[in-house]
């Protein structure tokens, strides 16, 4: 059952990693707030206990990172390395594979890196061509990826595939964990207009051969295996954006409070007032679908999840981008500027609205699972 009002525990998270993020903020080093993040449990929230984990959920995840965010210091690869690998991983993965990364994805001391877009598949995921064949007992990989994050910080990336069936010959899609030091596997830095702690990068993997224990999973069961990484990025991204535009509105609703022009704050005026309080509204309006995203994955309704999971993330890069537009409308030239903080995130604001997933593909997906109506492709 989803709940609307956070737990006690939650709610004391929530607190805990508030004030992480206020001791590192805008300023933060990512290297030295990954490695305190780790050690005080809250990369690995969401990881079986057992493992080393908090054993949580995404729900507690996406608390973590909405927290860091409100605070100016987002931690992108918390998408990705406990949220995306890690929950593979852990549901799917054999025990020695859990044994030999979950407890390192949770205290920090290891990241994973994720890749499944290619440069001609786009949105299309039944067109990845990045093929994984048999050779004896290995696996030889061979294909391209692009806008992969962190992959220069990462012990090993999750690599999405396609192996043949051997009952039709047709191409289905599967898991393996790729070495970053493999021979034939190379990266190549993306040369990104934006600026961010984590680069981008794109991925050559050139008859990479991988032992058997490198397959995550059942080699059948490639879409749920899948599936089961990328609801949860949604759910993440969700929280990346609400975070982001929390740390904006802040901003922007301080300068309001204190900016005086003519006899009173700028606050007071309603032309002011009105748009800071309806960007307030429609991130508290996203988060209530981020959360009911995260309840259902955490109780196992994959398929809720799904619907609820892209609506999150829409909802949510919308609400971000109108926050962060607002917040610079607000401080007018000061939002331009070093000092405010603000400018960068006109830039970032929009990575929510096109990664993973465009807002037009989660439209699509609206229309036809939901509304049930024809597809168009």
């Amino acid at each position: 059952m989803t709940t609307l009002i956070e737990t006690e525990e939650h709610k004391a998270l929530r607190d805990a990693v508030s004030s992480l993020g206020a001791r590192h903020g805008r300023d933060h080093n990512r290297e030295r707030l990954w490695a305190e993040a780790g050690k005080l449990g809250y990369l690995g929230v969401n990881l079986p206990e057992a493992y080393g984990g908090g054993g949580g959920g995404i729900t507690e995840l996406s608390i973590v990172l909405e927290e860091l965010g409100a605070a100016g210091c987002p931690l992108l690869m918390l998408v990705v390395s406990p949220a995306i690998c890690g929950t593979v991983i852990a549901r799917f993965g054999t025990d020695a594979q859990k044994q030999e990364w979950l407890p390192a994805l949770a205290d920090g001391t290891r990241t994973m890196a994720f890749g499944i877009t290619e440069p001609d598949a786009g949105s299309n995921s039944h067109r990845i061509t990045t093929t994984a064949r048999r050779d004896g007992g290995d696996w030889l990989l061979t294909g391209r990826k692009v806008f992969v994050s962190g992959v220069d910080i990462a012990d090993a990336t999750l690599i999405v595939g396609r192996t043949e069936d051997a009952r039709t010959g047709n191409l289905k899609p599967c898991l393996f964990i790729v070495p970053r030091d493999a021979p034939g596997f190379q990266r190549h830095r993306i040369d990104m207009e934006l600026q961010a702690a984590e680069k981008q990068f794109e991925l050559v993997l050139d008859d990479v051969r991988l032992p058997p224990e490198a397959l995550v999973g059942d080699e059948d069961a490639g879409l749920l295996q899948l599936f089961a990484g990328l609801n949860p990025e949604r759910i993440m991204t969700a929280a990346f954006a609400i975070g982001m535009g929390r740390y904006a509105l802040a901003r922007a609703v301080e300068y309001a409070r204190e900016r005086t022009v003519w006899k009173t704050p700028i606050g007071a005026h309603q032309a002011i007032a009105h748009p800071l309080a309806q960007a307030h509204i429609d991130l508290e309006l996203a988060r209530l679908m981020m959360q009911k995203a995260a309840h259902l994955y955490d109780a196992g309704d994959d398929v809720g999840a799904g619907e609820a999971a892209n609506m999150a993330k829409y909802a949510a890069a919308e609400a971000n981008v109108k926050a962060v537009d607002q917040a610079v409308h607000t401080l007018g030239g000061n939002g331009l500027t070093r000092e405010f903080g603000l400018a960068s995130l006109i830039t970032a604001a929009r990575v929510a609205r096109i990664a993973p997933v465009s807002r037009e593909m989660i439209l699509n997906y609206v229309s036809h699972q939901t509304l049930g109506l024809p597809k168009s492709y």
